[in-house]
């Protein structure tokens, strides 16, 4: 098993991607999540009694599953951007890797498939590689810096992670 804070190697753009073996899947997180993570304690966490939490399932050969939610408005450049979706052409949609959550308790994980729009799913399956690297990038520099193995500019960290749900899940992480 690969640490969770050795980086990954990606090669340049248009050329092959260097990622690790992965699985994915849509699906939502179980009312046991929002129990465990209830939103007035963990303000970054979308999670609202009553509406659905899909997000894009990631397993990798890490010991956690990565949850990147589906959003319908994203204001950053720090997610994957639907471009060619009914939603996104009203409003800016998109998987959220500021979001991002870790689950290492698979009672979190709904049994039961989320349902998304056809064309997001679509544009979804179509972009899985880009959005796999990216979300593991984004990851792993969040990791790195702080395990002290890559620096970030002060203000370029506030820019990525300020109000970034990755500080609930320093323990699943293995960042002390």
């Amino acid at each position: 098993m690969r640490e969770a804070f050795e980086p990954l190697v990606f090669t340049k753009e248009g050329e092959e991607l260097d990622l690790p073996d992965f699985d994915y899947q849509i699906l939502r997180l179980t009312e046991k999540f929002l129990d465990d993570y209830p939103v007035q304690n963990y303000p970054e966490l979308m999670g609202k009694r009553g509406r659905g939490y899909s997000c894009l399932l990631i397993q990798t050969y890490y010991d956690y599953f990565i949850c990147i939610p589906y959003r319908t408005e994203i204001k950053h450049k720090y997610a994957y951007h639907f471009k060619n979706s009914k939603r996104s052409k009203e409003h800016c949609s998109g998987l959220d890797y500021t979001k991002m959550i870790i689950i290492k308790n698979p009672q979190y994980i709904s049994n039961t498939d989320a349902v998304i729009d056809r064309d997001e799913y679509k544009e979804t399956r179509h972009g899985i590689y880009k959005i796999v690297k990216d979300a593991l990038s984004f990851l792993e520099d969040y990791i790195m810096y702080h395990t002290g193995k890559k620096i970030l500019d002060k203000r370029e960290y506030e820019k990525r992670y300020r109000y970034s749900s990755l500080k609930y899940f320093h323990n699943e992480l293995g960042i002390n």
